[in-house]
Order: structure tokens, then sequence, then C-alpha cells
């Protein structure tokens, strides 16, 4: 038998033209049908990756989540690889946004005698009985809130800080700044001293707002990281006038956030190195239309008629204004009903009177701004918070003291103003005033961080000045942050 042959012979038959109908019958369609499956499969796969993508990243970037209760400590990385991805998504969106890595922020763990045992004695001082869990404790409404709601978006989890331009580390050595998280307004308001309760005799504890400031210094001073930088590199709110003041020279190189520079003196304060925090309105945010038909006050105040220092003035517009048609100022103290009546005499007014309080600035300025009532501000050395994104003079009128002061002037001024004037301001008002709301997801709290990441490279610059500089005195009083007082060369290996 041949080669060709044995070859024939080893192939397959090929099937019968019956068994070959039966198979394109049979087995055809059941291909397609898998192949259509299959591809079905897959579309149905690609869309659930996609649609997943997009709730991820919607969820982490632009969903407002409000955190009903904080945690009762500082929680590490509770929320595991979730977070963690959250993070790094987050990172690369800031280091995109903004050109470069987000900033570093450590919080500091500090006892808790700063933090919730400040709340503990305000409680205790107001007859609230003791609780065992100091975390329990709701913190008290007052106009120097930031302390507070700074403290509570670091404790969030990252997935959360939408639009925060500052990340969260649990490292130190991480950090390109450190918080402290020390309640110095609330502490200044349970002061004076609180004497022992009638009933509690000397188990009732006694409260010190001097002596807590004085340790916070003395703790802070024992840390590796506040001496490596002379606190430089620290973040401290002193948002009341008063806060911090007996310590205050021994924290003036820090990041301070404050009211104003109304109690400190040049080589403790400045826009340099410093920000300015809006007060925390205690007023209703006005959420009706622009519109001056139910306004019918022309000018309206109310407030503490004396006051110290440039808050003088007050006494004096009192004399001017109180007589004047369609002119609401009227004396009033901080309760709850001044608030409603406040609240009600805004919203119902053209334009607020914004005198200066003890010092250039007061809360009814940002009362004024939530309300859409046009501030007219007389505060000469008055300093404003967020100046870098918001101009003043588009949402509020200016005076000088000495101006104001002129009868007749400040009310002709005024009534000079046309309806389309106002509206302008309004309109103005409404754009700005996500700023002046702590509550909001992406409003004050975001900003104050972003006034604080725009300091990071100055007070980097000051550090590595410092340590190749060598201090000499001086008597003259400079900025703590743009002259290490006067200097000279310090030869250097």
């Amino acid at each position: 038998m041949s080669v060709r042959s044995k070859i024939r012979e080893l192939k397959p038959s090929s099937p019968s033209n019956d068994s070959r109908k039966a198979h394109q019958t049979l087995t055809l369609p059941a291909i397609l049908s898998t192949a259509r499956k299959f591809s079905l499969v897959k579309k149905t796969l690609v869309t659930m990756c996609v649609v997943f993508t997009i709730y991820a990243v919607f969820t982490t970037f632009f969903t407002p989540t409000a955190t009903s209760k904080l945690e009762p400590s500082f929680p590490s990385d509770i929320f595991g690889s979730a977070a963690s991805i959250a993070t790094v998504s987050r990172e690369s969106l800031l280091r995109s946004s903004f050109g470069h890595p987000p900033v570093k922020i450590y919080l500091y763990d500090l006892p808790e005698r700063f933090t919730y045992g400040v709340i503990r004695h305000h409680s205790l001082a107001r007859g609230v009985r003791p609780v065992q869990d100091v975390t329990t404790l709701s913190y008290p409404g007052h106009q120097h809130m930031a302390e507070w709601y700074l403290f509570k978006d670091l404790l969030r989890p990252e997935w959360e800080r939408i639009g925060s331009p500052v990340v969260r580390v649990l490292d130190p050595e991480e950090a390109d700044l450190f918080y402290v998280p020390f309640f110095s307004s609330l502490s200044l308001i349970v002061n004076p001293i609180r004497p022992p309760s009638a009933t509690g005799g000397d188990s009732t504890p006694v409260y010190s707002d001097e002596e807590t400031q004085e340790a916070l210094v003395e703790w802070l001073e024992a840390q590796e990281y506040w001496k490596r930088n002379n606190g430089r590199d620290h973040v401290i709110v002193a948002s009341d006038p008063n806060a911090m003041y007996r310590v205050v020279d021994k924290v003036k190189n820090s990041i301070l956030l404050v009211s104003d520079f109304g109690r400190l003196r040049p080589d403790q304060g400045s826009l340099v190195k410093d920000v300015i925090l809006p007060y925390s309105h205690r007023i209703n945010t006005y959420t009706g239309q622009i519109s001056v038909e139910n306004r019918d006050t022309l000018l309206f105040f109310m407030g503490n008629r004396y006051r110290k220092e440039g808050g003088k003035i007050r006494d004096l517009l009192f004399q001017l204004l109180e007589k004047e048609e369609d002119v609401i100022i009227k004396h009033g103290t901080q309760s709850r009903e001044s608030r409603r009546a406040a609240s009600h005499g805004m919203h119902a007014s053209k334009f607020c009177l914004n005198p200066a309080g003890d010092t250039p600035s007061a809360c009814r300025l940002f009362d004024a701004i939530v309300s859409l009532c046009v501030p007219v501000i007389v505060s000469d050395n008055i300093e404003l918070p967020f100046e870098d994104v918001i101009d003043y003079r588009k949402i509020a009128i200016f005076v000088e003291t000495s101006t104001a002061l002129k009868p007749g002037f400040l009310v002709s001024m005024l009534r000079a103003i046309t309806q389309e004037r106002i509206l302008e301001f309004q309109k103005e008002l409404k754009e700005v005033n996500h700023y002046f709301d702590y509550g909001e997801p992406n409003g004050t709290v975001n900003e104050i961080w972003r006034q604080i990441v725009r300091k990071v490279p100055l007070i980097k610059l000051m550090i590595n000045r410092e340590k190749r500089l060598v201090k000499r005195d001086s008597n003259e009083p400079v900025c703590s942050c743009v002259c290490s007082n006067q200097t000279g060369i310090l030869t250097s290996l």
C-alpha cells in the first residue's frame, strides 16, 4: 500500500449530508447563543465597573457627608483599606488641583484637660451633673467656635473631608504642620475661677484659665516636635482677643488663628504668619430672595452700647442715630431673646451698622453678611478674613470713624444709595456667604485650612533661615515671623 493510501485511511471520514445538516441545526445556534451571553456578561461587568468608579469618585469628592457624632477619642485608621484608598485618591486630586502635594497635618493627642476637660468645667460651672464620659458632652455655642469646628474636622475620616487642602497624618515624622487642639476661647469663658458650690464643698474642682494656659505651654515645650523648630510649624487657635494672653509670648512663633490683632503687639501677631478667623455667626442665615421690598428699616444695630478702647464710638453713634427715622439702634446683650430680635432686625434691614467692639472686629459683621444686610463698617483698624479671595468693597461700606461721627452724614449717605446698588451688594453677599458658614461642607473650615496652607512655604523659609542665623538683642519690635530680631551670620561647617 502506498503512503498516500495510508494517509487517506488515517484521515477522519467526512460527515454525511444529514449529519452535517444536524450539526448546523443544533450546534451553530448554541455557539451563537453562548457568544451572545458572553458578550452580555462582559458588557454588564464593564458597565458595573464604570458605575462603581463614578459612584466612588462622586462619594469621595463631591457628596457632602455629615458626621452626627464624633468618635470619643482620636481615631486612627478605623476605616481600613477603603479610607486609605480614598486618602491616596484625594492626595492625587489635591496635587493636580494645587500643583503640589497636600499639606500634611498632625493632630496632637493633648491631655484631656485641654480639650474635653474644658467642656466639662464649663458644664459643671453651669450646674450640669458630672458625667463619666466627657466626650458625650456638647461643646457650647458661642461666637468663637472655630476651635471646635477645626478639631472636629480633623477627627473625620479622610473620605469625609471633602475639598480640604490638608491631610491628617498619624505619624508626626510625616507632618508639615502640627495642630494644637486647645479650646482656648472656651477656657476663657469658664473663667473667672469657679469657686466650689455650696453642696460640692472642696471636692468640686476649681478652674483657672491662666493655670491651664501655662500647663499647655509646659506640655508643648516638652514635645520633641515643638523644640525642633521653636513651635514655628505649629497651629494654635486664639480667636477670642483675650485667649492665650498669659502665654502669648511663648507661642508667638506659631501660626496663630485670631479674630484680629487688637490685643497683640507687632512682634506677637502679623498678617504674614497668622490667619484672621471669622466669628461664628449666631444669627440665622437669611434664606429669602435678594430684595429690598421686605426690608423697611434703613439701618440696624443691636449690641452692647458701652465698650472699651475703640468701641467707645458705639455710645457716640447711639447719641447720633437713636432718634433718626427708620433707624433701629438699641442696646442688647448675648441672650437667646436678643439673638432672636437681632435676627429679625437684620433680615428686615437694608444696612447693618458694624462699629468696633473692645477690639477692631465684632461678631455682628458676620451676622450681617449671612443676613444679606449690607454691613456699614466703622472701625479704622479692622482686619478681615480671607481678603485674598473676597473684595470687601463689593459687599460692605467702609466709613472712617471721624466722618461717621459728623451729624447727619451717615444717614444721608445711606439714603442716597439706590435700590439697584443695594441689590448689587446683596447679590455679592449671597455669593460669598458660604465662606462664613462653619457648618458648610466646603465653607469656613476648608477656607481656614487654605489660608494656613499658604503660610507653609514662608514657615519653612524661616525655619531654614533660623538655622544659619544667630540672634542678637534689639529694642525694636519686629514681626516674629518676618525677622529673627537682630540677626548675624552663623558660621556653619
